[in-house]
């Protein structure tokens, strides 16, 4: 498969040899500018993500005369592997709980991490990149993102506190700020903020939270980032509201409400509760049934 098809292909349906495409792709300089992002962009899937992979990824970002973007891909790319790798490394034995869970080795995670923090504290480094970086090595927690994201968040510039709303998601603390976010008239800095008071649980926020949920003329994707938190924030209250919300007409809504139904406690959607949703459907298609004008 070339890079077009492959980016418009679910990635459990690569092929196996998809991750020596990127890398390729990613080791010509000659290659079109495009294409190379598309193959760093593509490269930090679970799928194909490996050791050399990993490799690639981190000479294009170390180098300063790759393309900007180009270095910021490579770097945003490494976040979901970090994320894994995290949750599954064991600092006092050095080593993974389960090595079969991660596709890279303990002494390439440490390689990244450490990789990520030099480029990221280098003067030179351009804004694109330290942010990408930021937004990716805090999926893998480490001591230097506190004091990051203080400084960025405290910088005044929009850029850099969009990036430190995000990263707050992942790190401990930051629960004044992340509540302070939500006033935040900026869209972008707001919707992380709704995510980051989820993610947090902050009690604090539902009000905010779920006015958002209940407001139909809400910005779509920011009603199912206040949908997802409610389930975190206020789990009984907001169990019937998304009981409903998961027999909506729209599918979006629906399936946002079905899904932070699925992410309660186990027992907080179960079969009663599907069994529950089959019946208000069945009164539905009754009521609609006597309100046709054929009949």
């Amino acid at each position: 498969m070339d890079l077009k098809t492959l980016s418009d292909t679910p990635p459990w349906e690569w092929p196996g040899d998809a991750g020596r495409t990127f890398r390729k792709v990613l080791n010509n300089r000659d290659a079109a500018p495009a294409d190379r992002l598309i193959a760093a962009e593509l490269a930090g899937d679970y799928t194909v993500i490996d050791n050399d992979l990993a490799n690639v990824l981190l000479a294009v970002l170390r180098k300063r005369e790759e393309p900007e973007e180009l270095r910021a891909a490579a770097a945003a790319s490494f976040g979901p592997v970090l994320e894994v790798a995290f949750d599954e490394f064991d600092e006092e034995l050095g080593e993974f709980d389960d090595p079969e869970m991660v596709p890279i080795s303990e002494g390439q995670y440490r390689t990244i991490q450490d990789a990520l923090r030099r480029v990221y504290s280098d003067a030179g480094t351009p804004k694109l990149v330290r942010r990408r970086i930021l937004e990716a090595s805090v999926r893998g927690g480490e001591p230097w993102h506190e004091e990051a994201i203080r400084e960025a968040y405290s910088s005044g510039d929009r850029d850099w506190m969009l990036t430190a709303v995000f990263a707050m998601h992942h790190v401990p603390g930051f629960e004044k700020e992340t509540l302070e976010a939500l006033e935040s008239t900026d869209p972008k800095i707001h919707y992380e903020a709704v995510v980051g008071c989820g993610n947090k649980e902050l009690d604090a926020a539902w009000p905010h939270v779920i006015k958002l949920v209940q407001d139909g003329s809400a910005e779509k994707a920011l009603r199912i980032a206040a949908i997802g938190a409610i389930g975190w924030i206020r789990p009984a209250e907001a169990r019937p509201i998304l009981l409903e919300l998961a027999g909506s007409d729209d599918e979006e809504i629906s399936d946002a409400a079905d899904e932070a139904l699925s992410m309660m406690e186990p027992d907080s959607y179960d079969d009663d509760d599907e069994d529950e949703l089959d019946e208000e459907d069945e009164e539905d298609e009754e009521e609609d049934e006597d309100d046709d004008p054929v009949k």
